[in-house]
C-alpha cells in the first residue's frame, strides 16, 4: 500500500484559497509557483529586482499563472495582508514588513523549514561557517552507497519542496543550512552537525551574536532523541552543548578527548574516544581529500551515518570521494609540476587559513582577495607569510589583506612579494610568470566573490578558464 503523507495533505488543504507571498523568484522558491497554482492559492511575487531584471521564462509563469507580483527596490511596501510567506534566504525575517506581518498573523517560513516540518523520514542538517557542502556531501555519498533513497538540499542541490509528495518514511533528506535560512526556524533536524562557527556575513547580519544564534536553531528545537555533532575545538560550537536537549557528541583535531571522534594528526587516523581510549576507525592517508579540515568534515559525516549504515559504506566513500568543486579542486599540474588549486568557495579568513594548512611545503603563491564582508583579516597575516612565497592580491580587501600581511611581516623581520592586480586573469599571468618548478599555486580569495561575480562558482569557473587558456 502506498505511503500517504497526512501532514502534507493537511498542509495543502491550508494552503487552497490562501493569500500567499513569495519573495525572492530565485532557485529556492521558483518551483512553488507551479506547485500554489496547482492549488488554487492567491500568490504575489515580490523580488528586489526590476521587472526588466527578472528572468523571462519565469516572468512568463508568473503572468501564465495570473499571479499578481510587486518588483524593484520598494517591492516589500505592497506586502500586507497576506496569510503564509514564504521568504528567500536573502530576505531576513528581520526586515520591517516581514515583523509587521508575523505580528499582525501572517506564517512567516521558508521552503526549507516546510521541508524539514513535513518530510517523512529523518532529517540530517549540517551548517557552519566552513565545511557545509563537504559535509552534506559525504553525508549524502555514504547514504546512497549504503543503498538508502536520498534527498539533498538547502544550499545544494534542487530545492525539496515540492518532491516532498514522493518521499516515504524510510528515506533520508540531508540539509545543508546557511545561517540565512536557519535564522527564525522553529524547527530542527533530527540529526544536526556545527563544523564550526567564525565570523562571517556580518555584511549582512546585525552582529556576531545573531549570526550565532541563527546558527544554533538547528539544534534549539531538537527533542530528547536528537543528536547534535558538535567541534570541541571551535569555543562557540563546544559551549553549544549546554544548551542541547538531546544527545551531544564531538570531534576534535587538537585537543586529547575522552569521548567522540578524534583526527590525530601524529599518525593521520581518526580514532572513535570511549571512556578515554581510543580504537582506530579510519586511515586519512587513504583519502583523496587532503587537509585537517577535510579530515575534520570527514569525522562529522562517520558520526552522522555510523548508526545507520555499515562500515564498508563509509570506508569506501572516504576513500574515493574526489571532493566538491570549487574546494581545493586541483585544475592543472603542468610538465614543471606546478600544481593550480581553485579554492574559490573560500570566501572568509578561516577558509583560506584552512586551505594554507592543507599543504606540507611552504612554498605556495596564493591569489586572494574579493568582496569586504566587513571581516578581520589580521588573522589571515601569519598564515600567509609562515606559508607563502608570494601574495597576488586584487579586489575590495586586496588593501586590508596588504596591510595585515605587512605588518605580520615587519614583526617576522621578513620579506613577501606582493602583487596587485585589477582583474581575475591578470592574477592568473601573474602567478603563472612567477611560479617555480614544485610550486603550488593557490586561488583561495578568503573574500566573497560579489564585488566582480555572481557567486563563487561563477569566480572559480572563470579561475579555471583562465588557467587552461594562459598555463602551458
Amino acid at each position: 500500500m502506498a505511503y500517504i503523507n497526512e501532514k502534507l495533505l493537511e498542509f495543502n488543504r491550508y494552503l487552497k484559497g490562501r493569500k500567499v507571498a513569495i519573495i525572492g523568484v530565485g532557485v529556492s522558491n521558483l518551483p512553488l509557483l507551479e506547485y500554489l497554482y496547482n492549488l488554487n492559492s492567491v500568490v504575489t511575487v515580490f523580488d528586489n529586482k526590476s521587472i526588466d531584471d527578472i528572468d523571462q521564462k519565469i516572468m512568463d509563469k508568473i503572468l501564465d499563472y495570473g499571479m499578481t507580483y510587486s518588483f524593484g527596490e520598494d517591492c516589500l511596501k505592497n506586502l500586507i495582508g497576506f496569510d503564509i510567506i514564504f521568504r528567500s534566504p536573502s530576505c531576513l525575517p528581520i526586515v520591517p514588513e516581514l515583523r509587521k506581518e508575523a505580528e499582525r498573523g501572517a506564517i512567516i517560513t521558508t521552503e526549507v523549514e516546510m521541508v524539514i516540518e513535513l518530510a517523512p523520514g529523518l532529517v540530517i542538517g549540517v551548517t557552519g561557517s566552513d565545511g557545509k557542502t563537504t559535509t552534506t556531501t559525504l553525508i549524502y555519498e555514504i547514504l546512497k552507497q549504503d543503498g538508502y533513497n536520498c534527498y539533498v538540499g538547502g544550499n545544494i542541490g534542487k530545492p525539496l519542496f515540492t518532491q516532498i509528495k514522493d518521499m516515504n518514511p524510510e528515506d533520508i533528506v540531508v540539509l545543508e543550512l546557511s545561517s540565512f535560512q536557519l535564522m527564525n526556524m522553529k524547527i530542527s533536524p533530527k540529526i544536526s552537525v556545527i563544523t564550526n562557527i567564525t565570523p562571517n556575513h556580518l555584511n549582512i547580519h546585525t552582529d556576531m551574536e545573531e549570526y550565532i544564534e541563527a546558527k544554533k536553531s538547528i539544534f534549539k528545537y531538537q527533542d530528547s532523541d536528537g543528536l547534535l555533532i558538535l567541534n570541541y575545538d571551535n569555543e562557540i560550537t563546544r559551549n553549544c552543548a549546554k544548551e542541547a536537549k538531546g544527545k551531544v557528541t564531538f570531534f576534535s583535531s587538537k585537543n586529547k578527548i575522552r569521548e567522540g571522534y578524534l583526527v590525530d594528526t601524529e599518525d593521520g587516523k581518526i580514532k572513535v574516544c570511549e571512556n578515554g581510549l581510543r580504537k582506530h576507525v579510519f586511515d586519512t592517508r587513504n583519502m583523496k581529500l587532503r587537509g585537517v579540515h577535510n579530515f575534520e568534515n570527514a569525522c562529522c559525516a562517520i558520526l552522522a551515518t555510523k548508526d545507520l549504515v555499515k562500515k564498508e559504506s563509509i570506508e569506501t566513500v572516504l576513500t574515493e570521494f574526489n571532493g566538491v568543486e570549487h574546494r581545493l579542486e586541483l585544475v592543472k599540474e603542468t610538465k614543471t609540476r606546478v600544481k593550480w588549486y581553485n579554492d574559490s568557495v573560500s570566501s572568509s579568513p578561516t577558509r583560506t587559513i584552512a586551505g594554507l594548512n592543507a599543504f606540507a611545503l611552504k612554498n605556495i603563491n596564493l591569489i586572494a582577495g574579493g568582496y569586504d564582508k566587513n571581516l578581520d583579516y589580521n588573522v589571515l597575516a601569519k598564515p600567509i607569510v609562515d606559508n607563502c612565497k608570494s601574495l597576488i592580491l586584487l579586489g575590495q580587501t586586496a588593501e586590508k589583506i596588504e596591510k595585515a600581511v605587512r605588518l605580520e611581516l615587519k614583526k617576522q623581520k621578513k620579506d613577501l612579494p606582493i602583487y596587485k592586480c585589477e582583474s581575475l586573469g591578470e592574477t592568473v599571468q601573474t602567478a603563472y610568470n612567477i611560479a617555480a618548478r614544485g610550486d603550488i599555486v593557490l586561488f583561495s580569495p578568503a573574500s566573497a566573490s560579489f564585488d566582480m561575480f555572481k557567486n563563487f562558482a561563477e569566480r572559480g569557473d572563470l579561475f579555471k578558464s583562465y588557467v587552461n587558456e594562459i598555463v602551458k
